[in-house]
């Protein structure tokens, strides 16, 4: 006998660990997988070696987990290919803060190899958290499969790509723009960055022009906008959020269309400070509606002043090093140093640029700016501009400042040599494959941002400054000439055809960004580049699950890289899900305080319910708004389907050889066995289009309202009677109606059915656990129509009969009689086969067919049958009206208020997003409560 409650914190260890030793995850396996059988595989999105579960993991590998467990029960070769990568900032952090907690060297200090040698350790010690924790959780990858991005066969497959794509010319070395993380000291890529809104500044400058040039500035407007007064000025007025790296304008930009400024374009302006002569160009980038119109230009410091700079040929001044602090001299773009050069500076204009004919021009920074940190500096420069009398103005602002993710330091825009990818060849083939349907995203709208991201892609900067990651296989000669090659062997003999002799080599000191690695994920987990049977058989893949935040970083270079390499799409569907929100709404942080742990509600509801309840929340292109209660909630689903359990072990319900469910004669036996065909039907085709909550509601809805309210019930009366080989047939349907709901359920929640498929249905022995069993498959016309008609008559009869019932507050032991009026001979027929039924699930009196309407009844309709149920002896129905329409005008009152606050522009313009939908959702409950109130009320009014 099961016991009287589910243990998941028992359980769930125990049943995983039985799936592990049996092999059942296990893909290929000759033993379990029929000859022949079709392949199915899913790559895992490898979570950060250094990460634990969060619940954007939970409902992405949840996700993952029912469509693996549905298409294995379906009797694929089924892999789930799981893996974690090596997160080269987030790992290397992890290592330095425990040295330095230990009290050891630095990683400086301890050397490259040492460090490295240490993070290996680490990672052999604490690296597989989260791959445990995703036991916990349930996900049945083929662990006997498990990879990391540094392993050798990754890292041979990394070394193979990027030689190949530098041979070809799509791998390069160049000087752009990158985020900079002055605090890590790397670069870092976009998904890094978080912009963050603070309480900022614009300052204001004057720069004084060049060659004593003055032009007509306007001061005053009439109302059609036109100038009337005019202020004569030697100066145009920038506005900068980061006054520090003025020392690197290396231009004024206006738009061509500005009249303002028409007469100073090819003039030049004299930069404060630094006494630099720098010209004022015509640039879109410019906005005459913003601030003055005239902007200053930072190609080493800005994105779109890099832009501005390439398309007229500005000098590129980068005045920080890597940690953010002043430098003491320029460093000048060597790429833009002779352009420079030509168009130095003349009469009476200190000149900063070299004679020199080496590429790298310098000269010194203001002293007292020298060695500053940016933001010291920032203060000096606004003072120093002050006292000059160049500081027009001071605005305060909202302005929106990068942070990167990890040192939680602000990112400056810096120009630095560095490793790239053509993106654009390669993102060719990759947005024509989506474009003829190789792969579908789903839903489809996230085709556009894929599209967007494309066809506007930038080169993709691959290099990072760290030690822990893949370290790029280029090496330098003597006179910086550059060798890729697949080891240091093959690089020195590069060296020596170009030389004609033996040189010394030195190593590119930066690592490849993880991105790059887990781009080739898909084919390189399966053994590529050898030729293994795994690539054969399991690439392409059938679908990747995957956040929306990723498209760009992932989904889009693995697309790249397998069609690439591979000359195939790296998987046929793109399931993008939403995200996890608290319940209201809010996106969960840890500023915030609203973080739900997954791990912790496992702890306190099972993983089960912690599974259903993502899945029944998915929909698609809706992000889930989780409570804790939502949890709690699906659990006493899993404890429903358990007490059903019971009940049907409590009653001899057990499994029967040779049971042929397509026999059974009972109504209520032949309409179970149509409404399971029609759930499985309905699951099935959710699970296959990616539906999840669908497939969730339609198992729900099959368990809670029609096995457990309506069958047992219905079924309890023949379980208590004398008929032998009635209660023989019905025990065996309902036993049978139970191992079906297991097969539908467990996808969803694998632990709970997989106990009571082994304990709670008895019965001969099983030939396989439920984690290998097959999926339902019923014949077409399994069940029977008129049983259907019958058992959904009688469901929408009872149902009514309650409804009256709770509008009214008819006491629960109240029995009252029922009347039929203008019944048909069929209902007649229905209410006479099932008369005990109804009057036992309606509590009822009696319940009978006739003409006359009994006195003080309250009327109500099922079909073409008018129902009369007598209740002026049981409630008072004219206090009861009284009650009714006060509830209703309590309800209108709060619709009122409501409505005030919606109806308030004020209030939608400032409340969060959050609130705002919480008053439309308790609008739309009022309006649902107050509809059902007058409907009580108008049944009272019309009491005969």
């Amino acid at each position: 006998m099961l016991d009287k409650t589910f243990q998941p914190q028992s359980v769930e260890p125990r049943i995983y660990a039985e799936w592990e030793e049996t092999g059942a995850f296990k893909a290929g396996d000759p033993e379990r997988v029929a000859a022949g059988a079709k392949p199915y595989s899913i790559v895992i999105p490898p979570p950060n070696v250094t990460g634990s579960l969060h619940m954007g993991h939970a409902l992405n590998n949840t996700l993952q987990d029912i469509l693996i467990r549905f298409e294995r029960m379906r009797g694929k070769d089924v892999l789930w290919q799981p893996g974690t990568d090596h997160a080269g900032i987030a790992t290397q952090m992890v290592v330095e803060r425990q040295l330095a907690e230990e009290g050891n060297q630095g990683r400086r200090d301890m050397g490259r190899e040492a460090f490295i040698e240490r993070v290996w350790d680490w990672k052999g010690e604490s690296g597989g958290t989260i791959i445990n924790q995703l036991r916990r959780l349930g996900a049945s990858c083929d662990w006997s499969r498990e990879r990391f991005t540094m392993d050798e066969g990754l890292s041979k497959a990394v070394l193979k790509v990027f030689v190949q794509l530098y041979n070809e010319g799509l791998i390069y070395k160049d000087k752009r723009l990158v985020n900079w993380d002055p605090k890590l000291e790397t670069a870092i890529s976009d998904l890094e960055v978080v912009p963050t809104d603070v309480n900022g500044h614009f300052w204001h400058f004057r720069y004084p022009l060049a060659d004593g040039v003055t032009y007509e500035f306007p001061v005053e407007h009439d109302e059609d906008g036109k100038p009337t007064a005019y202020e004569t000025r030697d100066y145009i007025i920038v506005a900068t959020t980061r006054p520090e790296t003025m020392l690197g304008d290396t231009a004024v930009a206006v738009n061509g269309d500005d009249e303002r400024y028409q007469g100073l374009i090819g003039k030049h302006i004299i930069l404060p400070l630094v006494g630099r002569r720098i010209p004022i160009v015509a640039d879109e980038h410019a906005d005459p509606t913003q601030g003055s119109g005239a902007v200053k230009i930072t190609p080493a410091h800005d994105f779109n002043d890099f832009e501005v700079g390439k398309r007229h040929d500005l000098p590129m001044i980068n005045v920080m090093d890597t940690r953010g602090k002043i430098r003491n001299q320029f460093e000048v773009s060597p790429q833009v140093s002779q352009q420079a050069r030509q168009t130095a500076p003349r009469d009476g204009v200190v000149s900063f640029w070299s004679d020199s004919d080496d590429d790298r021009a310098v000269t010194e920074i203001p002293e007292e700016l020298q060695g500053l940190d940016r933001f010291d500096a920032r203060k000096k420069i606004v003072s120093m501009m002050e006292e000059l009398g160049l500081l027009e103005e001071i605005e305060d602002r909202k302005i929106a400042v990068p942070y990167g993710d990890r040192s939680n330091d602000v990112i400056e825009p810096f120009l630095t040599d560095q490793w790239y990818v053509d993106a654009k060849t390669l993102a060719k083939p990759a947005l024509e494959a989506v474009e003829r349907g190789e792969t579908v995203f789903v839903p489809r709208n996230w085709e556009k941002t894929y599209y967007e991201w494309m066809r506007n892609i930038q080169p993709w900067c691959i290099s990072r400054q760290l030690w822990w990651g893949h370290r790029i296989p280029a090496w330098y000669g003597p006179d910086g000439e550059v060798f890729v090659a697949h080891d240091e062997a093959e690089a020195k003999a590069l060296a020596h055809t170009h030389y004609g002799k033996d040189e010394d080599l030195t190593q590119d000191e930066d690592v490849l960004d993880t991105w790059f690695s887990s781009g080739l994920w898909p084919f390189s987990t399966l053994g590529w580049p050898d030729e293994t049977p795994e690539v054969q058989r399991y690439y392409k893949t059938d679908v990747l699950v995957t956040g929306f935040d990723i498209i760009f970083f992932w989904v889009a270079r693995m697309m790249m890289f397998g069609l690439h390499f591979m000359k195939e799409v790296p998987f046929r569907d793109v399931y993008i899900h939403a995200l996890v929100r608290d319940e209201k709404g809010a996106k969960m942080s840890k500023s915030k305080g609203n973080v739900i742990d997954p791990l912790e509600l496992i702890d306190s509801y099972g993983a089960d319910a912690l599974r259903f309840t993502l899945t029944a929340m998915a929909a698609q292109g809706r992000d889930i708004k989780l409570a804790t209660s939502r949890v709690e909630g699906y659990r006493n689903f899993g404890t429903k389907l358990w007490n059903a359990a019971r009940f049907c072990q409590m009653n001899e319900c057990a499994r029967v050889d040779g049971f042929d469910i397509s026999s059974v004669s009972g109504t209520p036996n032949l309409w179970i066995a149509g409404e399971t065909r029609r759930t499985a039907a309905k699951v099935t085709e959710a699970l296959e289009g990616y539906r999840f909550n669908e497939a969730a509601a339609a198992v729900y809805h099959f368990v809670w309202d029609v096995f457990c309210d309506w069958y047992l019930e219905l079924i309890k009366p023949v379980l208590n009677g004398s008929d032998e080989e009635a209660k023989a047939e019905t025990r065996a349907t309902a036993a049978w109606a139970l191992d079906q709901i297991l097969l539908l359920l467990h996808p969803m929640m694998p632990f709970l059915t997989e106990e009571l498929w082994q304990s709670g249905v008895e019965g001969p022995a099983r030939d396989t656990m439920l984690v290998t069993a097959p999926w339902p498959d019923y014949p077409v016309d399994l069940g029977d129509t008129e049983a259907d008609a019958e058992i959904d008559w009688l469901i929408r009869l009872v149902s009514e009969v309650r409804s009256v019932r709770a509008q009214m507050n008819v006491p629960a032991g109240a029995k009252i009689p029922l009347v039929l009026r203008g019944a048909s001979d069929i209902t007649i027929d229905r209410m006479s086969r099932n008369k005990e039924m109804i009057e036992r699930l309606a509590r009822l009196e009696s319940i009978s067919a006739g003409d006359d309407a009994p006195a003080g009844s309250i009327q109500t309709v099922v079909d073409e049958a008018t129902l009369f149920l007598p209740l002026a002896d049981v409630i008072d129905l004219d206090a009861e009206s009284a009650r009714l329409a006060k509830e209703i005008k309590k309800i209108d009152g709060e619709i009122k208020k409501i409505d005030g606050k919606l109806g308030n522009e004020k209030f939608l313009s400032k409340a969060p997003e959050d609130v705002i939908a919480e008053q439309r959702e308790r609008k739309a409950d009022a309006e649902q409560t107050r509809a059902k109130l007058a409907d009580a009320l108008g049944r009272l009014e019309g009491a005969a």
